[in-house]
């Protein structure tokens, strides 16, 4: 459940730390105190869109984080399947930082994710049910979403949304197949042309490389004969030009005639010897050198046509290889392709009449926690001080979806006799919360969300009513914690911790503070709502009244 609302430069909100308790929390104030900033806040930490007016004026960024503990282990699988590491004491911390430019930086237990990521594992913590949010009763479309929620058994729900998945994959095949003959005609042409080219090709895994450094290795054999040829016509010489053996032999017989050039007779002598081994090597060594000058040609036509394909069919070897592959199974499923139509429909057929008989047994698994769902309902609106008001849950059979068949409608009638008729013609703003806390009341005993938060449940209620709200967010609060605002003073006057929102003005500035309430900041706070600016001795005794009455049955 969350234990600590940090915020910091949002709005009005330069800086505060809420601590919530188990059970209820309230938060009241004054109208324009700040109280929708917390849920904006609270709002920001779960995903929601936000933008850079949240920020507060003059600064440059905001900041909220929401410590939770006590995790369910749906949310330890969904933290393990997301990469983040969780604690020892099962905790986890969320943040999100808004920048003045609109931007935001999100993080789950000190790891930068995703917004989108953010508000996957906030929908699992915490449940937030606005002033607005009890228009989603309104649509048909969301409300079988209720009734799954009770579901004894969800692996029907389950079963019947894989085959349901299987059965539209198999559609979705059988309409690609349903190509006419012309489009069939063309893509065998451009197919055949692909695999053709393809397979004449003879591509093989390596090749490319491997002919690069023969390549490599050719042209350095080129330079070395040149370099090998040069040395052996300088030793040599030719027609035109004595070589150096024999301008050496010629110096040393000169030389070997007086005893005076003997040791320079000796180094050329030496030299002789030398350019005689050099000559032997060289020559030995051109006739190990063995290509001839056609092959590189054969290597860069082969390369050049690796080069040609890559940017066809692939940046290497195993690409290009498996687009062949890929064309010849695309070439058989159209030449085959009556076969696998064939195929195609009895197995479509198969799963058909497996997705139906799930649906309708959906259907009845439904309309069982729909009946129990009808009574418990009508008990909790009769607590809530709406003892005339029938409710039922319609259901009409439609076309196969992603939910089964089952159209579910909210149906109700205000006063006995009266005929049933949608919730969304009849029901009023004050009617639609109560039906909202009553539905939630009833589903928080099977929901695995640790947090529920309602913003001004109790808009367009009256004090009796109010008073059964206050009662029942208590009773929801044994099993999850609640966190509402409120203007209500009896629905606060239930609350386990109370918490008051001011507006301050300070050298023309602004501020909000979150201040939690002792009994004699509640009974004074009480006052305020009950009675208004003037507090008398009258309101706040009546307002302690109220409060031992909710807090201790006094």
């Amino acid at each position: 459940m969350l234990r600590t609302l940090d915020i910091e430069n949002i709005a009005v909100i330069e800086k505060a730390s809420v601590n919530f308790s188990d059970g209820l929390n309230v938060l009241t104030g004054e109208t324009g105190a700040g109280k929708s900033i917390v849920v904006d806040s609270i709002n920001a930490i779960m995903g929601e869109r936000t933008s850079k007016e949240l920020v507060r004026h003059n600064t440059d960024y905001g900041f909220v984080s929401a410590y939770f503990d006590d995790i369910s282990k749906s949310i330890c699988d969904k933290l393990k399947e997301l990469g983040i590491e969780i604690d020892e004491e099962n905790s986890l911390l969320l943040s999100r930082k808004i920048s003045s430019n609109g931007k935001s930086l999100c993080k789950v237990n000190g790891k930068t994710v995703t917004v989108s990521m953010l508000k996957e594992i906030s929908s699992l913590l915490v449940n937030v049910h606005g002033q607005h949010d009890s228009q989603a009763l309104l649509n048909p479309d969301l409300q079988y979403t209720y009734i799954d929620m009770l579901l004894n058994d969800k692996s029907v729900l389950y079963d019947y949304k894989n085959s349901f998945k299987k059965l539209i994959a198999v559609r979705r095949k059988l309409k690609s197949l349903a190509n006419d003959e012309s489009d069939k005609e063309k893509q065998l042409e451009i197919l055949n042309f692909q695999i053709d080219e393809l397979e004449a090709a003879d591509i093989k895994i390596g090749e490319r490389e491997e002919l690069t450094k023969k390549r490599e290795l050719i042209q350095k054999s080129e330079d070395i004969i040149k370099a090998l040829n040069l040395a052996v016509s300088t030793i040599n010489g030719d027609d035109e030009n004595t070589g150096v053996e024999q301008a050496c032999n010629d110096v040393s017989r000169m030389l070997f005639k007086y005893d005076e050039t003997k040791e320079i007779f000796d180094v050329f002598n030496d030299i002789n010897d030398k350019l005689e081994l050099a000559k032997d090597k060289a020559e030995a060594l051109l006739m190990s050198i063995d290509f001839s000058p056609e092959e590189i040609e054969m290597i860069d036509e082969r390369l050049d046509l690796y080069y040609k394909f890559s940017n066809k069919y692939g940046r290497n070897e195993e690409e290009m290889l498996a687009f062949l592959e890929n064309a010849k199974q695309k070439r058989n499923s159209i030449l085959f392709a009556d076969e696998e139509l064939d195929r195609l429909n009895k197995e479509y057929d198969g799963l058909l009449n497996e997705t139906v008989s799930l649906a309708e047994k959906l259907s009845s698994e439904r309309k069982k926690v729909a009946s129990d769902f009808e009574k418990n309902v009508k008990n909790e609106l009769s607590f809530l001080d709406m003892p005339k008001m029938q409710f039922f849950v319609n259901f009409d059979k439609g076309n196969l979806s992603s939910t089964g068949f089952d159209k579910i409608e909210f149906m109700i009638s205000a006063n006995p006799g009266e005929p049933p008729k949608s919730l969304s013609k009849v029901a009023s703003g004050g009617e639609l919360s109560r039906i909202m806390l009553a539905i939630k009341s009833i589903i928080s005993y099977n929901d695995t969300i640790g947090t529920l938060i309602f913003d001004e449940i109790d808009t367009g209620v009256s004090g009796r009513a109010s008073q059964k709200i206050g009662l029942k967010l208590k009773s929801v609060s044994k099993n999850t914690q609640v966190i509402c605002v409120t203007h209500s003073a009896q629905i606060a006057s239930n609350a386990n911790e109370h918490f008051l929102i001011q507006k301050k003005f300070d050298d023309n500035k602004t501020f909000t503070s979150v201040t939690p309430l002792d009994f004699e900041g509640r009974k004074s706070e009480l006052a305020r709502i009950m009675g208004g600016l003037e507090i008398t001795d009258t309101l706040l005794q009546s307002a302690e009244e109220l409060l031992n009455q909710n807090l201790y049955g006094n």
